[in-house]
C-alpha cells in the first residue's frame, strides 16, 4: 500500500510534536529526518528528573546523621534485610560510574573482564584448607542431590581451577583477569551500612605469571593502577604495608581512607613515607631509664608496676601469660603482636583459665601424657631483670593465680622475651608519638581508616594445591643453571599468582561518609550520579532548556557534562534542599538574578563557591569547577 506524502506545513507541525515528546522522555540524542525543515538541535547529555525515580522525601533527618543514613534518606539505598541492601536508581548510577572507572584502569593494565559464578563448591575450598578457616562467615547450602556449596566471599579457588583447565602454554602468560560482582559473607554484626554488609559488590583482579620476577613486576603494575584510580577520585588515601591474612602470600598492601568510623588502625610517620596497618606496624623501642625500678609482688593490685593478661590457645592446652607495665591496661595489648608469636592464640575469651583447666584435666584422654604449656610473653619495657626474676622466682610473680589447683612444676614453662626477628618484644598497641622504626626523627600517628582496596602477591599457595601448572623452558627460570640445562628442555612449575581487590560498595559508603556535611552528600565528579543539576524557578521551562543546551553542547576542550534537569512539580525551595541532600557536585539555579540580569547562580558546596555567571560563560565556568572535583 502506498501512502501519500503530507504537505510541508504539516510535516513541521508533526516534527515539533515529536520533538516535545522526545524531550519529555529525556532521550540523550535525537535524530529526526525531514525533507523540509532541519531537525532542532537538542541537548546531547541530560536527564529529566520528572522521568527518573528519585526515592527522596518522607524520611526525617536524625541528629548526628552519618553518611549511610544520608544515602538512605537521599534515595540511593534501601535496606532489605540485616546487612543486605537494595540499590536504587541514584545508587545504581554511582556504582556504574565507579565500575566504569575501574574498567578504565584495568584496561590500561591489560586485564580481561570475566564474570564468575557466585556459587562455589565446598569440596574445592576443602582442597585449599579454607573451608573451616572462614568458619561461620560462609553462607552454606546443599542442592537437591545433597552436594554442598557456598555463596563465594572470594574466588581464588574458582579462578585458579578455571585457568588450570584452560591455559596450557607459558606463552599465554602473564594473564590478568578481573571481575566485578556480588560477594557474600555472613557477618556476625553487620554495621555502618554497606561498609560491612553481608552482600557486597567487589572487584577482583587475578594475575598469573610463570616466574617470580614476572609476578612481582605485575604486582607493582597493579599497585600503580590502583594509585591512579584513587587519585582520580581525589581522596586522601593511605597505602599501608599489610598482612596477607587468610588469603595467603607474603607481600601485601592496603588502600585506606582515613575516617573516624573506620574499623582499621593505620600508622604513618610524620617525617618519612612509612605507613603500615596495625598488624604489621612497629615502633622504635624506648628503653626505661631505670630497669631496677620495676618490682612488685601482687600483679592484681593497681598500685604495682606489673600486670599480667591471661589468654589461651585455640586447642585450650596452652595458657598464655602476657606480662606488661602496669601503666597500661588489657585494652592496650596488641593482639596482632601476640598472634605473630602464637598464631593459634584465641583472643576472644575474657576469662581463659576455666577453659584451660578443663582441657588439662587428668580426665581428658586427649592429653596422652603431654605436659600442658604455660607460655610467658614479656614486654621489653619490663627489662631483663624482670624476665630473669620471673623465671627464677615463681612466688614473687606467680605464674598462676593462687586459686588454681594446678602445680606449676607439672607444666612446660616457656618464656618469650623478643620478637621472631630478634627485636625487643612490644606487646602494647602503637600510640601517637611513638618513634618511627624507619627514620631517626619521625613520630608515629595512629588514624582510624576504612580499607577500600587490597593487593596480594599470592605466590603458589593456590596454584600448587589446585595443580595450576605450566610448562616453561628451563632456561627461562631464574634459578636454572645454564651448564646443567639441556637444550629445549621444559620444566613444569606452578603459576605465580596475585589477587587485587577493590570494595565497590564499600567505596560508595566510605566516600559518602567522608564528604558528607550537615546539608547532605557531596560526591567527587568521577562517581557522582549527575555532575550538574539545573533547577529553574516557576514558569522557566524554556529558559531551563536554553541553559541545559548551553551546558551540554559539545566542546573540544572539555568532556561532556552529565546533567540532570529538575523539572519536577515540587516547590523551588524543596528542590534546592533535595539537591544539597543528593550531593550533586555543581548546582545551577535560575532564580531572581536570571529574571533580572540573565545570570545563572552557580553553587559548588564542596569548594565553598557561589557565583553569578552569564549564559555565554556558563559551560566554561562549570567545567572549571568540575575539574577540581
Amino acid at each position: 500500500m502506498i501512502f501519500p506524502l503530507r504537505s510541508a506545513p504539516n510535516r513541521c507541525v508533526s516534527l515539533q510534536r515529536q520533538t516535545r515528546i522526545l524531550q519529555r522522555h529525556h532521550l540523550s540524542t535525537v535524530s529526526l529526518r525531514s525533507t523540509g525543515a532541519p531537525a532542532p538541535h537538542l541537548p546531547s547529555r541530560f536527564s529529566r528528573l520528572s522521568s527518573f525515580w528519585l526515592a527522596t522525601g518522607g524520611i526525617t533527618q536524625t541528629e548526628g546523621e552519618d553518611g549511610h543514613a544520608k544515602l538512605i534518606r537521599a534515595g540511593y539505598l534501601r535496606q532489605s534485610h540485616a546487612g543486605i541492601f537494595h540499590t536504587l536508581p541514584l545508587g545504581e548510577r554511582v556504582q556504574k560510574k565507579l565500575e566504569a572507572l575501574i574498567d578504565k584502569y584495568m584496561s590500561q593494565l591489560g586485564a580481561s573482564k570475566v564474570s564468575l559464578s557466585s556459587i562455589s563448591s565446598q569440596a574445592l575450598w576443602q582442597q585449599t584448607n579454607r573451608l573451616e578457616g572462614y568458619g561461620q562467615e560462609l553462607f552454606r547450602f546443599s542442592d537437591r542431590k545433597e552436594v554442598p556449596y557456598i555463596l563465594a566471599p572470594t574466588h581464588e579457588e574458582e579462578i585458579t581451577t578455571l585457568v588450570a583447565k584452560t591455559v596450557k602454554s607459558y606463552k599465554s602468560l602473564p594473564l590478568r583477569l578481573y571481575q566485578i560482582g556480588r560477594k557474600y559473607r555472613d557477618e556476625i554484626r553487620p554495621r555502618h551500612g554497606v561498609l560491612r554488609s553481608r552482600e557486597f559488590v567487589m572487584k577482583d583482579l587475578y594475575t598469573f605469571d610463570y616466574s617470580l620476577p614476572s609476578a612481582l613486576k605485575t604486582y607493582e603494575e597493579a599497585r600503580a593502577a590502583y594509585s591512579r584510580l584513587f587519585d582520580e577520585l581525589k581522596l586522601p588515601y593511605l597505602v599501608a604495608e599489610a598482612s596477607s591474612g587468610d588469603i595467603g602470600g607474603d607481600l601485601s598492601h592496603e588502600y585506606h581512607l582515613p575516617s573516624q568510623i573506620g574499623e582499621d588502625n593505620v600508622i604513618n610517620c610524620t617525617d618519612c613515607e612509612y605507613v603500615a596497618n596495625e598488624e604489621l606496624a612497629t615502633a622504635r623501642p624506648t628503653l626505661p631509664e631505670d630497669q631496677s625500678a620495676i618490682k612488685g609482688t601482687d600483679t592484681q593490685s593497681s598500685s604495682t608496676p606489673v600486670k599480667v593478661l591471661r589468654s589461651i590457645s585455640k586447642d585450650r592446652r596452652t595458657l598464655v601469660n602476657v606480662w606488661y607495665p602496669a601503666s597500661f591496661t588489657n585494652a592496650d595489648i596488641n593482639t596482632h603482636a601476640l598472634k605473630s608469636l602464637l598464631p593459634s592464640l584465641d583472643s576472644s575469651l575474657e576469662d581463659a583459665l576455666p577453659y584451660w583447666e578443663s582441657a588439662i584435666s587428668p580426665c581428658n584422654p586427649s592429653l596422652r601424657g603431654q605436659r600442658p604449656v604455660l607460655l610467658n610473653i614479656i614486654d621489653y619495657r619490663l627489662g631483663e631483670t624482670f624476665a630473669s626474676t620471673l623465671k627464677a622466682d615463681a612466688d614473687r610473680f606467680p605464674l598462676l593465680p593462687h586459686q588454681t589447683g594446678t602445680e606449676v612444676s607439672m607444666l612446660d614453662k616457656q618464656f618469650i622475651t623478643s620478637s621472631a626477628s630478634g627485636e625487643p618484644l612490644n606487646t602494647i598497641r602503637i600510640r601517637d608519638g611513638d618513634r618511627c622504626p624507619r627514620c631517626p626523627s619521625g613520630k608515629l600517628m595512629v588514624q582510624k581508616a576504612i580499607e577500600l582496596g587490597h593487593t596480594f602477591h599470592l605466590g603458589i599457595k593456590y596454584s600448587d594445591t589446585l595443580d595450576a601448572r605450566i610448562q616453561v623452558p628451563s632456561t627461562m627460570l631464574e634459578d636454572s643453571q645454564p651448564d646443567s640445562v639441556k637444550p629445549h628442555s621444559m620444566t613444569s612449575v606452578p603459576m605465580q599468582m596475585g589477587c587485587h581487590g577493590i570494595g565497590v560498595s564499600r567505596i560508595i559508603g566510605a566516600v559518602a561518609d567522608h564528604l558528607a556535611d550537615e546539608r547532605g552528600l557531596n560526591w567527587p565528579r568521577a562517581i557522582a550520579p549527575f555532575e550538574v543539576v539545573v533547577i529553574p524557578g516557576r514558569n522557566m521551562e524554556e529558559d531551563a532548556m536554553a541553559v541545559t543546551h548551553s551546558l551540554t553542547e559539545s566542546s573540544d576542550t572539555s568532556p561532556p557534562i552529565d546533567l540532570a534537569l529538575d523539572d519536577r512539580t515540587e516547590s523551588f525551595s524543596w528542590k534546592l534542599k533535595d539537591a544539597d541532600l543528593i550531593g550533586y557536585p555543581v548546582i545551577v539555579i535560575l532564580g531572581r538574578k536570571w529574571t533580572s540580569d540573565r545570570l545563572c547562580e552557580v553553587h559548588c558546596r564542596r569548594l565553598g563557591s557561589t557565583e553569578f555567571v552569564p549564559l555565554n560563560e556558563l559551560q566554561q565556568h562549570v567545567n572549571r569547577l568540575l575539574a577540581q572535583l
